[in-house]
């Protein structure tokens, strides 16, 4: 029976093992974490499609994206004009209002999508973990500090939705994504605050 579930869920659950791959990556600063997102994105983008949930699909194509932004800036962005590496920063509040305007903006264009042009079951929650998902996503590109309690937020949120859906590989995925956005939170912090950064304008 379990060969079974396996057979028919092991996209999943390669996505699954993939994420937890990534998140370790993510905490650790290592840039392999982007190639990495790009698979475990395009196992997503499957796995989203066959459960309806559109916009996390979506949003799977848009990690593509933003993952080679990432790798690249990570390789090339650098902090000070010495060139130094890209560390990690605070936010300043001119860039909070301007991302959570952003968020707003596209949380309702995908509201306005999901409710008109599909059958999700829940346009809400799935418009609202998928607009902070890109913002956030950003914010790692950037190595902005507090993408991670958006992650808090966001992984939280979207645990409760594939509990819902019977996605319970990737609903363990999200477990750990929840608690370890804590744990890269303050891995993340402490790094920061040893090498001095300033906020990231």
């Amino acid at each position: 029976m379990v060969l079974e579930w396996l057979t028919e869920n092991y996209i999943e659950v390669l996505g699954t093992v993939a994420g937890l791959i990534y998140l370790y990556l993510e905490i650790k600063q290592k840039i392999w974490l982007w190639p990495l997102g790009i698979i475990t994105s395009a196992l997503y983008v499957y796995v989203f499609f066959t459960s309806k949930f559109y916009a996390d699909m979506g949003l799977q194509v848009y990690y593509l994206v933003v993952s080679v932004y990432g790798w690249y800036f990570w390789l090339k962005g650098k902090s000070t004009e010495l060139g130094e590496k890209l560390c990690v920063t605070h936010i300043t509040p001119r860039l909070f209002l301007s991302l959570f305007g952003v968020n707003a903006l596209i949380y309702a264009f995908l509201v306005y999508v999901l409710v008109n042009f599909t059958d999700s079951p829940l346009p809400y929650w799935d418009a609202f973990t998928t607009s902070l998902s890109i913002v956030a996503t950003w914010m790692l590109a950037r190595k902005i500090l507090e993408q991670w309690l958006v992650w808090v937020v966001v992984n939280a949120v979207s645990l409760g939705l594939y509990l819902y859906k019977g996605l319970y590989p990737t609903s363990v995925l999200f477990l750990f994504y929840t608690s370890m956005a804590v744990v890269g939170y303050y891995q993340w912090k402490k790094d920061m605050l040893k090498s001095g950064s300033l906020p990231v304008e």
